[in-house]
């Protein structure tokens, strides 16, 4: 048992290695060229399906990373491990012009266990943004000779936020739990402006905005479990995650290509360019006999107050690369979701498959082009189907289906739709078990 542990904990350390450096990217979306991109929704096996509830879940057979105090219901026979992954379908609509694109992404990886009595810990690996677009858009102009002229852009961005944490959830009391996830965020910004004409006397230009990342992350979780009655369970979650400055540079490069071996660069730098925003968030979980679960979060980013690099043009013509507010408004995103379990320790497999469903919409926290971005509308269904043998019968492979809609507030806008199939395995190994020979 001891070396079986070993090597689900050697396992689980390796498949942490190869997502931190895998290089997928599950984004063709043009809004992810603003701010940090496109934002992960962290959620994990068991609340995919769920669109992401997460703060009044508490269950000790799952790990929820979205509430760190829930760590403490890991029991003591207990080892957790997750890793998931997306396959999605997207379609970009502009109008009279559409495009379909295919991505696929590891979502998480994240191992759970208990270290004391009412004290569990947690390791993970995730995506904190992702960033993935190539546009390409044409005009025309007189030239001073008087001949038309076809100007060429392209604009194009990759990399995004990686987050690896470590986790605590202590129980002092009956009824509270509480908890922190401090993690390390690292990755890149980068995103490029590409101008070329038809008139091969115009000098092409290059604009590369850039940034390296790396800091901290701290959040902070509360749970109270109230039970109403033998057969019924509320429990109420807050969580509050530190907003800080990144103390990273963010750097603009405008590059005159006179040609393919010479240029003529300037050089920018917006010190300590990027803010993290606050955030809170509640939510509440009604559990009737472990067999049905209903709740509903809310969550509000306080993205208005953080900073973000902005080129300005004084008076004179002189251009200024500094970091400042007005780029982000605040976002809120409400979530609603259940699960049912026919018979959570029934005998037959069939009884014990969880279905799940859910619903969240979200604000946008990005603008484009000073004008607020798309607001997003995501609905989920799934189901965890029980791996049952000899030795386990706790282990679930978890599979959610999900339609995301991007609805922009003002016309012109990319339209954005996905089509997106979540698979995740959930190991829940009995461990530290005495057998007793008679």
């Amino acid at each position: 048992m001891q070396h079986l542990k070993k090597n689900y904990i050697l396992l689980a350390l390796a498949l942490l290695s190869i997502a931190a450096q895998a290089q997928t990217n599950g984004s063709n979306s043009p809004y992810s060229r603003y701010g940090f991109g496109l934002l992960g929704d962290g959620a994990g096996a068991f609340n995919k399906g769920m669109s992401g509830l997460a703060y009044g879940m508490r269950n000790g057979t799952e790990l929820n990373t979205q509430n760190p105090a829930s760590y403490s219901a890991i029991d003591s026979l207990t080892f957790l491990f997750d890793f998931g992954a997306s396959f999605q379908n997207a379609n970009l609509d502009a109008g009279n012009q559409k495009l379909n694109a295919k991505n696929t992404s590891v979502d998480y990886v994240t191992m759970g266990f208990r270290v004391a009595p009412k004290l569990g810990v947690a390791l993970g690996l995730r995506p904190f943004s992702t960033i993935g677009y190539k546009i390409t858009s044409y005009s025309s102009f007189s030239s001073m000779a008087g001949t038309g002229v076809t100007q060429t852009q392209t604009f194009q961005g990759d990399g995004g936020l990686h987050e690896a944490f470590a986790g605590l959830g202590w129980s002092p009391a009956k009824g509270f739990s509480i908890g922190a996830n401090i993690g390390y965020l690292w990755g890149n910004l980068y995103h490029t402006v590409y101008a070329e004409y038809s008139d091969a006397t115009i000098n092409k230009v290059q604009q590369i905005y850039d940034t390296d990342m790396r800091t901290f992350k701290a959040d902070f979780g509360l749970q109270y479990q109230y039970r109403l009655h033998k057969n019924h369970a509320l429990t109420f979650g807050v969580t509050y995650g530190l907003g800080h400055n990144l103390r990273s540079d963010a750097f603009y490069y405008n590059q005159n290509i006179v040609s393919s071996s010479s240029s003529a660069t300037d050089t920018l730098v917006a010190p300590h360019g990027y803010d993290l925003p606050h955030t809170i968030g509640a939510g509440v979980a009604w559990d009737y006999k472990g067999r049905l679960r209903v709740g509903f979060d809310y969550t509000r980013k306080l993205w208005s107050k953080a900073k973000s690099p902005l080129l300005m043009t004084d008076e004179y013509g002189q251009q200024h690369y500094v970091s400042q507010t007005g780029a982000y408004d605040d976002q809120q995103v409400f979530t609603v979701g259940a699960e049912y379990v026919p018979e959570p320790e029934g005998l037959k497999k069939r009884k014990k498959i969880r279905y799940r469903a859910g619903f969240s919409y979200s604000t946008p926290y990005a603008k484009v082009n000073g004008q607020k971005g798309p607001a997003d509308y995501c609905a989920s269904v799934g189901a965890a189907f029980p791996i049952i043998n000899t030795h386990n019968n706790r282990t679930f492979l978890n599979v959610a289906f999900q339609y995301e809609h991007a609805e922009p507030k003002s016309p012109g806008m990319i339209k954005e739709n996905y089509l997106r199939l979540s698979v995740g395995i959930t190991f829940n190994e009995r461990w530290f078990m005495k057998w007793k020979a008679e």
